[in-house]
């Protein structure tokens, strides 16, 4: 766990110098998963009940909307109190976008063979390198309940009578504020930037992170908040790139499957507690005849 929080963090600020780090901390990233595998059996293990695949389908699409709309509130605030961090990620986008949008005439420019194969595998390559680091992200949820765990370790050894009165909640809500703001510093680590656009990324990705933990300590399901976290910086990708509001679109799917889950949801309860009230009347009959 020492690896995936603290090395990934030194390996995140080396990749501005080399191209190696980079390669490591995605190397760090993938393995990870299997560190995750290990937490997410411990985390699991604590859940009172075994919850049906409806239930994490239900839990999963509140829990996309939920950081929906609660990023969109946090880049409304950014963009009105961080106008520097605003001005220079528009400008990073438009940037990004155009230069996607000219790297086959460039590289036919270039004397790149003229062939429409070659074209394709490039436009692949593009949006496959961008899709491979947004799965990748989702895999910094590993990174924070690790963070989590080790922190509460150490709160745990300072501060056994605490820990031991009933404080577990406390500490763990001060992990989460932490890792948070940890989350969003390791958004700035591996660039160069200004301090009036570094302390607005920093407010920004700390709230988002924040959503995410919540997210997290709400579902007690590690690989449902990764698939959330990858989910949405997929879409988010897609959305500044290639497809105009890809993130809006795939939201309104999920609150249509959402809303139907739900329906399904409260139908099944009512059924089975008539199934169950049925169930009593007829012990209840039995006990009233063997009384007679």
């Amino acid at each position: 766990m020492i690896i995936v929080t603290i090395g990934a963090e030194v390996l995140l600020y080396l990749t501005r110098y080399s191209s190696m780090a980079s390669t490591l901390y995605d190397a760090v990233m993938v393995s990870s998963f299997f560190i995750g595998w290990k937490l997410y059996r411990r985390l699991g293990s604590q859940q009172g009940h075994q919850k049906s695949p409806r239930q994490i389908m239900l839990q999963f699409t509140g829990a996309f909307l939920i950081f929906f709309f609660g990023s969109t509130i946090v880049n409304v605030y950014s963009s009105i109190t961080f106008e520097d961090f605003n001005k220079d990620y528009d400008q990073y986008v438009q940037d990004y976008t155009e230069s996607q949008a000219f790297d086959v005439e460039d590289g036919v420019d270039a004397g790149l063979p003229d062939d429409p194969n070659w074209s394709i595998f490039e436009k692949v390559d593009t949006i496959g390198y961008d899709l491979y680091n947004d799965t990748l992200a989702g895999l910094e949820e590993v990174w924070r309940l690790a963070y989590i765990i080790l922190l509460l370790v150490v709160c745990k050894k300072l501060f056994p009578r605490r820990w031991e009165s009933g404080s577990r909640d406390v500490f763990l809500m001060a992990a989460l504020f932490i890792t948070s703001i940890l989350f969003g510093i390791d958004h700035t680590l591996d660039t160069e930037q200004p301090w009036a656009i570094r302390i607005g990324a920093i407010v920004t990705f700390a709230n988002m992170g924040l959503m995410f933990g919540i997210i997290l300590l709400w579902t007690r399901n590690l690989w449902l908040t990764v698939i959330v976290h990858a989910l949405y910086d997929i879409t988010a990708t897609l959305s500044w790139y290639y497809i105009d509001y890809a993130v809006e679109y795939f939201t309104l799917g999920v609150l249509i499957i959402h809303l139907s889950l739900f329906i399904l949801e409260k139908i099944h309860q009512k059924r089975l507690m008539s199934q169950l009230a049925m169930v009593q009347e007829g012990q209840m009959a039995e006990l009233t005849q063997s009384v007679e």
